[in-house]
């Protein structure tokens, strides 16, 4: 047995491209997510794949012939390919993803239709058996002495401590939200302690609440003879400011726009002559849609007009109605089912408006009482980062919902209050466990029946108000029928999660057959709600800390989940009060970068966000190092592309006391179309690994200069070894910064090469290495474009590097920056002053030939200039060279080549040859997705036979890749 600081290990190796497949795949489909995604909303959560993965290689022993000496007869153990085969099963991957993925991209290419290549399940639907769960325990113990601890203080929706507990481990989950330590709680620690057992009592007592809830509500939401009324959809509206007549506010009037089936709504103004205060609308069907009507609506960028007069209505006359009260909502349109099971839609008759105006009245009558009782939230919504719901009139959380919607929504809490008592009275201590899975309905409820959730006309269903992390206002909105359909999907979607998550657990691990109940697998859980700089644990208690922390400035939960709070303190508070003392979320010890909590002060503001979010991760992960083993290991995931980030999260690192031994990159963000050249940005979370430092016992001073060469190695390093892996792109970009970290890590505390103000040495920030790094990977993957170790200049090099590292035309503006740092010292208005590329919000563009083109007095600066006696820049001649091409064509371009000595210069063929290979060479039907790609395709093959041509991909029109449809799925 070893205990003191055995090897792990993810510290040799990681499955770095089957993750980053088999978590793609995880998330390649909506309906196809794992059961915890679909019991409560949470922001940013990791596949389960690759949370399970990392959190078994950081307590599994890296593999070793002494490992194999104590196994004899472990098959498992006899060989380190073996091992590593071992890991992959017991994640779950019982197949090859890596051919299966090629398979796939070559489907794709080619468009042509093949039955699905993944012949096994989804990683997470893979059951171990008992077999490799009791074997594994023996490893540990062997390893370690006892069952691992593993420890996530920042656990937010669960998928590492689920993972971890799957297998058997000791699990501490610990959030400080309260909205997310129940997601753990329900998802986490009642199925594992409860399983599939739990599950009839939840049907028994969801049905009793449902049948309630009904009862309550049947007489406000009616169907006509032969339907079913599934949806309500609304326009906002606000008056005239001219003739006072209600405007609404719809940005077109489609429903449905299939071929074949199209429906849409009509505005109607006025009744046989009758001009009407509010207008009606009247829905059309099939061939009597007007397209061109359809396409039209009465709102764009946020003015509207008046359908009354045509004339436009100010944006700040819109947001001054709705502050002042006079923005209301005008019903355009009811979704339903027949009979037959067809969906179709109708227009609103007078049963659906005196059904309202009833909800109406019942909610004046019961408001005030509900209010006082604590069935309705009191509260103001705060002031934070997204204001836009008060732009429109939303001051409290209740206006977030119609009363109608409010009415639904309170009803089930005070049905829910009153179902407290009975069940616990019938079920004992068994009782609140299954009130806490319940109580979770109304968060699903919450998320798709809101004056922010939507209308989806391209898949003909409900939005979510999440379906972005932000509180995007909407100018339409749907509303779920809420007697008999809304509560019931959401008690149909927890008892499908609850089901699902129960189901996995007890299938994993397993009695052996003959072993009964006796054999079952024990999983401990425990769910801590609190601030993850303030653990409830021992000093040196957890033997693997494995966090996934708030990705700086991505997401603001707090801010996100107080929508839920305020409802889910007065059904889940009232079992457990610990989770919602406050009015809101804690959003002063959130560690974010939150500029809101600085609003006061300025321009500081960011600065001071930047500095709160580095102050509070330091304090977290010097309250790991405390809970954490000597021997034990800290993993931590990130996902950023900004360098801000991570010279932040690095600095807290180094501060509080680690060593970064390793960091591996996997892909687990979603894909994006092959055949689209859009917005690149990172999909790759980053696992650093990392040890409690032992300080040097030197006192010489280490600088940035003393350890630049093994920086630069390291990234290179990297670059070579993860690119093998399928990382490219941003990822293979931010695959270098962990590396580096290391380097600092290992030699910490490092300084500065250059000293502060006064002169005297500073503590060197993370960021002052990772420029080091990213200079070294441009060097490097300008010679891989160019086939040779050649540096142009920097305008041809910086679009040789956009090209190759974003794969995209347009991309995000801070990681354009840092590329423009690394080229040459550039900056993005430099570039833009160039014809190079145009900013926009958050984001870089690079101009095409034509849209380079100087005139005029311009033709001194950097463009494309037909007429130019020379060229200062490569990339100018070579976009001149394109534009003749495509105006005036081959011959004249031929012609431009000869004036200037092209065909046979050295540099410019170097030029060409790189953009060949960084453009992306991809066409659909034929048709190339970069018009450049084409333009020098076309040059090459005329006038360059020394240039290397790789050859080009044709998707087929009809093939997505994001979509399932070339394959014949098992």
């Amino acid at each position: 047995m070893t205990t003191s600081r055995p090897r792990v290990l993810i510290e040799d190796w990681l499955p770095v491209e089957e993750l980053g497949i088999e978590s793609r795949r995880e998330r390649g489909a909506a309906s196809a997510l794992p059961p915890l995604s679909f019991l409560h909303i949470w922001w940013a959560r990791r596949p389960l794949v690759a949370s399970a993965a990392v959190a078994l290689a950081e307590v599994m022993p890296a593999w070793s012939k002494q490992l194999a000496a104590a196994f004899p007869n472990a098959e498992e153990v006899h060989t380190e390919s073996a091992y590593r085969k071992w890991l992959l099963r017991l994640v779950g991957i019982w197949g090859d993803p890596i051919s299966a993925r090629r398979a796939y991209d070559a489907a794709v290419a080619s468009g042509v239709r093949i039955a699905n290549p993944y012949t096994y399940r989804q990683a997470f639907r893979n059951a171990i058996p008992r077999g490799d769960v009791d074997f594994l325990h023996d490893i540990l113990r062997h390893t370690w002495g006892q069952l691992p601890v593993i420890a996530d203080p920042t656990a937010g929706g669960g998928s590492i401590p689920w993972a971890a507990s799957r297998l058997g481990l000791p699990v501490v989950a610990n959030d400080l939200n309260g909205v997310a330590a129940s997601v753990l709680k329900a998802g986490v620690e009642i199925p594992a302690k409860r399983g599939l057992d739990l599950l009839p009592e939840i049907k028994k007592w969801g049905a009793v609440l449902l049948k309630r809830i009904e009862a309550q509500l049947k007489g406000y939401f009616p169907s006509g003879e032969g339907e079913v009324v599934a949806t309500y959809l609304f326009a906002n509206a606000v008056p005239c400011p001219r003739t006072g007549r209600l405007v609404p506010l719809l940005t077109d009037k489609w429903l449905r726009k299939k071929p074949g089936k199209e429906a849409a709504v009509k505005l109607i103004t006025s009744i046989e002559g009758v001009e009407l205060q509010e207008p009606r609308f009247e829905v059309v069907l099939g061939r009597g849609v007007d397209k061109g009507d359809a396409a039209v609506g009465t709102m764009s960028r946020g003015k509207a007009v008046s359908p009354y007069d045509s004339l436009v209505i100010d944006g700040d006359y819109i947001k001054e109605a709705a502050q002042n009260g006079k923005m209301t909502q005008i019903l355009y349109a009811v979704a339903i089912r027949k009979p037959s099971g067809e969906r179709t839609f109708r227009s609103p008759n007078d049963q659906d408006r005196e059904a309202l105006e009833a909800a109406c009245r019942r909610f004046d009558e019961v408001k005030d009482g509900w209010f006082a009782t604590g069935i309705l939230p009191t509260e103001d919504f705060p002031d934070g980062n997204d204001l836009r719901p008060k732009y429109y009139g939303l001051d409290r959380w209740i206006d977030f919902y119609t009363p109608r919607q409010a009415l639904v929504h309170g009803t089930f809490g005070e049905e829910f209050a009153k179902l407290i008592p009975e069940v616990r009275k019938e079920l004992g201590g068994d009782a609140d466990d299954v009130l806490f899975e319940l109580a979770l309905m109304q968060g699903k409820a919450l998320n798709w029946n809101s004056r922010l959730s939507s209308w989806n006309v391209g898949r003909q269903g409900m939005r979510s108000v999440f379906d972005r992390h932000d509180f995007s206002f909407k100018w339409t909105f749907a509303e779920f029928e809420g007697a008999t359909a809304l509560y019931s999907w959401c008690f149909d979607q927890l008892t499908d999660a609850y089901g699902g998550i129960a189901r996995l657990l007890d299938e994993t691990g397993a009695p052996e057959l003959g072993d009964g109940e006796a054999g079952r697998l024990e999983r401990q859980v425990t769910v801590l709600q609190g601030s993850a700089a303030s653990l409830a644990l021992p000093d040196r208690s957890v033997t693997h800390i494995c966090m996934d922390p708030p990705y700086y400035d991505n997401v603001m939960y707090a801010e996100l989940a107080d929508y839920f709070y305020v409802w889910e303190k007065r059904t889940l508070g009232r079992l457990i009060p610990d989770y919602f003392q406050d009015d809101l979320t804690d959003k002063d010890n959130e560690a974010v970068a939150n500029p809101a909590r600085f609003a006061t002060m300025g321009k500081r503001k960011k600065e001071l966000a930047d500095l709160d979010y580095e102050a509070k991760m330091t304090a977290i992960f010097a309250e790991a190092k405390r809970v954490l083993a000597d021997g034990g290991v800290l993993s931590v995931m990130f996902t950023h592309k900004r360098a801000e980030a991570w010279d932040t999260l690095g600095m807290g690192l180094l501060q509080a006391g680690f060593t970064i031994e390793t960091s591996w990159p996997v892909n687990t963000e979603f894909e994006h179309s092959m055949h689209q050249a859009n917005m690149n940005s990172a999909a790759s979370t980053i696992m650093l690994v990392c040890r409690k430092r032992v300080d040097r016992d030197d006192d010489h001073k280490v600088y940035l200069d003393d350890i630049e060469h093994d920086i630069r190695q390291a990234a290179r390093d990297a670059v070579t070894r993860f690119q093998d892996d399928g990382i490219d792109g941003v990822d293979l970009l931010l695959s270098t910064y962990g590396p580096t970290l290391s380097v600092i890590s290992q030699n910490w505390p490092v300084y500065s090469s250059t000293p502060d103000d006064d002169g005297r040495d500073r503590l060197l920030r993370p960021e002052e290495a990772l420029t080091l790094a990213r200079e070294e990977i441009v060097n490097l993957r300008r010679t891989r474009l160019i086939g040779k170790a050649a540096k142009i200049d920097t305008l041809t090099d910086f679009v040789l590097l956009a090209w190759d590292t974003f794969g995209a035309r347009e991309f995000p503006f801070d990681t354009a920056r840092l590329l423009a740092l690394a080229v040459g010292g550039l900056d993005i208005d430099h570039l833009e002053h160039a014809k190079v590329v145009s900013k926009g919000a958050g984001k870089v563009k690079l101009l095409t030939p034509k849209e380079r083109l100087r005139r005029g007095n311009d033709s001194e600066l950097p463009g494309v200039i037909p007429d130019a006696a020379s060229f200062e820049y490569m990339i100018d001649a070579v976009d001149t060279a394109l534009y003749v091409a495509e105006v005036d064509g081959q011959q004249a371009a031929k012609r431009f080549l000869d004036r200037h000595g092209y065909t046979s210069n050295a540099v410019f063929i170097s030029a060409l040859q790189g953009l060949v290979n960084a453009i992306p060479r991809t066409k659909v039907k034929g048709t190339w997705v970069v018009p450049e790609a084409g333009l020098i395709d076309t040059l090459c093959t005329l006038y360059f036979d020394d240039i290397t041509l790789p050859e080009a991909t044709d998707i087929a029109a009809s093939a997505d890749p994001d979509q399932n449809t070339l394959f014949d799925v098992h």
